[in-house]
C-alpha cells in the first residue's frame, strides 16, 4: 500500500476529478460513508448512540458533516459543534452542512469551551474529530486547543476523520497538541505523518478507504513511499545441503565488544541460512566459538588493542570471494587501524555487503569510496549513525526522514534501512518502505547485529538483495513481536529475538497471505 505527502494527495484528489470524473463531492460522500461503515464496525449498531462531532469550517469538517447526517439516519443522537463561523464554510462543505437542516442532529457554533460542550462529550458514546485536515502547518491555539484538551481529557472513544486533529500529515509532527484518536479513517492513501513518529501514537486502529480512486491512482509509480510488504518466502525443499542456504562472512567483533559477532553470525542460522563464518580478533575467538559453537569462527591478526588488523585485508579480501554476502562492522570498535581496514573491504569486495555499527563509523570518514562499489550495498544505521553519515542533526533528520533517506539512497548508489519505531527500507530509485513490525521493547543492545544476520539469511535462502532487506526487517521485528506479546516491551533482550526467529519464520510462512492482505495489522482497507 501507497503512503502519500500531503502534496500527492491534493495532485490524486484533483486527477480523480479531471481524468475520471469524481466530483469533489463524491469523494467527500464515499469519505463519510467509510467513516460510518468503520464506526458501526467498532461500536456495532449506532441506534440510540449518542455522538459529539466537532467540525472544523474546511473540508475535513465537510467529511464530518456526512458522518452526522448517515448516523443520524441510522437513530443516532448526534451533536454537531462547529467550530468557527457558518459563514466561513464554503462548498461542498457547505452543502452538506446544509443538508443536516433535515435531520434531527443538534447543531452548536461554539467560540469557547462552555457548559454545554462538556456535557454533550461526558454523555456521549463517541467523539467524532473532524476539525483539522491533513494540511495543518500552524501551532493550534485558542478555542482548538481547549476542545482537543476537552477531548482528550474525556476518554471517551474517539473517532479522528483522515487525520487526528494536530498532527502535520507530512511530518508527524504535534503542531501544539492533537487529537489522541482510538481509530482514524484516512481516505485515498495513508498519510505520512501517520507512520512518523510522534504522529504514529495518535492514529490508534487505522481504516483506509480508496474513496473510489482506481487501483491506476493508488498505486501510482509516482509515489515512492509504501508500506513495506514483505516477500514470501522459497520453500524449504527436502533434498538440499547447507550450502543450498547460502554461506556469509560477519567481519565483525573487538575486545569487549563479543555480543555483535556472536549475535549476527548466529541469527544467520537462527534464520535459516546455510554457513556462517566469523572473522574476528584471535584473542576472543574462542569465547565466542563456545558459545556458537554452530558457527565456523575464523581467528584474525589483531592490534594491540584487540581488534581487527590491517593486516588481515588479503585474506580477508580473498575468503569474501568464497561467500554469498558479507556483512562488515559490528562491533568492529573506532580504532584508527581497523577502520582503515574497514574501508579497505567496502571498496574492494566484489560481493553484496552489509555496513553495520562501526563500519559506518568508518565509512562516515570516507563516504566517496561507496562509488567505487560495483555490487550492491546496504547500510544499516539508527539515527545518531545516520546523522554522521549525513552531517545532519538527529533532530534534522527526525523532521524529514523520508526525504533525506531518498537524498541519501539516489546519491550514493546504496541501499539503507533506517532503524527505528517504523523503520525505513530505502532504495537508489527513491522508494522508500515503512516497516510496520516491531515494538519499543527492541530498543535494546544486540538487536541491530541480530537484524543484520536476518538480513543475510534472507539472501542465502534465495531472495533478491531487495527481498532480503524486506523480509528481513519484518521477521525481525515480527520476532520482537512475538516475545513482547509473552513478557510485554520491558526486557526484552538480543537474545530474546535471535532465539524467537525460528517461530518468527514458521509464524510467517503459515500466515503470509493475512499480512500481505492487511499490512500485518497496522492498516485495514475498507
Amino acid at each position: 500500500m501507497k503512503i502519500a505527502s500531503v502534496k500527492e494527495i491534493r495532485m490524486l484528489d484533483k486527477r480523480a476529478e479531471e481524468d475520471f470524473r469524481l466530483s469533489s463531492e463524491i469523494l467527500m460522500e464515499n469519505a463519510g460513508n467509510a467513516a460510518f461503515y468503520a464506526i458501526e464496525k467498532e461500536l456495532g449498531s449506532v441506534e440510540n448512540k449518542r455522538f459529539v462531532l466537532f467540525a472544523g469550517t474546511g473540508n475535513n469538517g465537510g467529511d464530518g458533516f456526512v458522518v452526522a447526517r448517515k448516523l443520524a439516519s441510522s437513530g443516532a443522537i448526534v451533536s454537531v459543534f462547529l467550530i468557527g463561523e457558518e459563514e466561513k464554510l464554503k462548498g461542498i462543505a457547505l452543502k452538506n452542512y446544509k443538508r443536516l437542516y433535515g435531520f434531527p442532529v443538534e447543531r452548536y457554533n461554539i467560540k469557547f469551551f462552555d457548559r454545554i460542550t462538556e456535557m454533550n462529550i461526558l454523555r456521549c458514546d463517541a467523539i467524532i474529530d473532524a476539525i483539522f485536515g491533513i494540511g495543518i502547518s500552524r501551532e493550534i491555539k485558542g478555542i482548538y486547543k481547549e476542545i482537543i484538551q476537552g477531548i482528550n481529557i474525556s476518554k471517551k472513544p474517539v473517532f479522528s476523520i483522515d487525520t487526528p486533529s494536530g498532527i502535520n500529515g507530512d511530518s508527524g509532527e504535534v503542531m501544539g497538541i492533537a487529537i489522541k484518536a482510538d481509530y482514524t479513517i484516512t481516505f485515498g492513501l495513508p498519510k505520512r505523518g501517520l507512520f512518523i513518529y510522534p504522529g504514529a501514537d495518535y492514529v490508534g486502529k487505522l481504516y483506509v478507504s480508496h474513496i473510489s480512486y482506481p487501483p491506476s491512482l493508488y498505486n501510482s509509480e509516482d509515489i515512492k513511499v509504501q508500506i513495506n510488504i514483505p516477500i514470501e518466502l522459497p520453500t524449504r525443499e527436502n533434498d538440499t545441503h547447507k550450502g543450498s542456504f547460502g554461506k556469509a562472512l560477519f567481519i565483525s567483533g573487538g575486545k569487549n565488544y563479543l555480543g555483535a559477532p556472536y549475535f549476527s553470525s548466529l541469527a544467520f542460522l537462527k534464520s535459516g541460512g546455510g554457513l556462517s563464518y566469523l572473522a574476528t580478533p584471535k584473542s576472543i575467538a574462542p569465547f565466542i566459538a563456545s558459545k556458537a559453537n554452530e558457527v565456523v569462527v575464523l581467528p584474525e591478526a589483531e592490534t594491540e588493542e584487540g581488534t581487527l588488523s590491517a593486516k588481515n585485508t588479503n585474506e580477508l579480501l580473498e575468503f569474501a570471494e568464497k561467500v554469498d554476502i558479507v556483512s562488515i562492522g559490528s562491533g568492529t570498535t573506532t580504532n584508527r587501524e581497523t577502520e582503515k581496514l574497514m574501508l579497505k573491504l567496502i571498496e574492494n569486495i566484489e560481493k553484496p555487503i552489509i555496513i553495520d555499527g562501526d563500519g559506518i563509523s568508518a565509512l562516515s570518514k570516507n563516504i566517496g569510496i561507496l562509488a567505487k562499489r560495483k555490487t550492491e550495498t546496504i547500510i544499516t544505521p539508527h539515527l545518531g549513525e545516520f546523522s554522521k553519515l549525513t552531517g545532519k542533526t538527529i533532530e534534522e533528520i527526525r523532521q524529514n526522514k523520508i526525504a533525506l533517506v531518498q537524498e541519501f539512497t539516489e546519491k550514493h548508489n546504496v541501499m539503507l534501512v533506517l532503524k527505528g519505531a517504523f523503520t525505513l527500507i530505502g532504495f537508489p530509485d527513491g522508494r522508500v518502505m515503512v516497516n510496520t513490525s516491531g515494538n519499543p521493547g527492541m530498543a535494546t543492545a544486540g538487536s541491530g547485529d541480530v537484524l543484520t544476520g536476518v538480513i543475510a539469511a534472507m539472501f542465502g535462502i534465495g531472495l533478491s538483495v531487495e527481498g532480503a532487506m524486506r523480509t528481513g526487517v519484518f521477521l525481525h521485528g515480527l520476532s520482537g513481536d512475538i516475545k513482547a506479546k509473552e513478557m510485554g516491551n520491558d526486557g526484552i533482550t538480543a537474545s530474546d529475538i535471535l532465539n524467537t526467529l525460528p517461530r518468527a519464520i514458521t509464524m510467517f510462512r503459515k500466515n503470509y497471505k493475512n499480512i500481505r492482505r492487511n499490512a500485518y495489522g497496522r492498516a485495514y482497507i475498507i
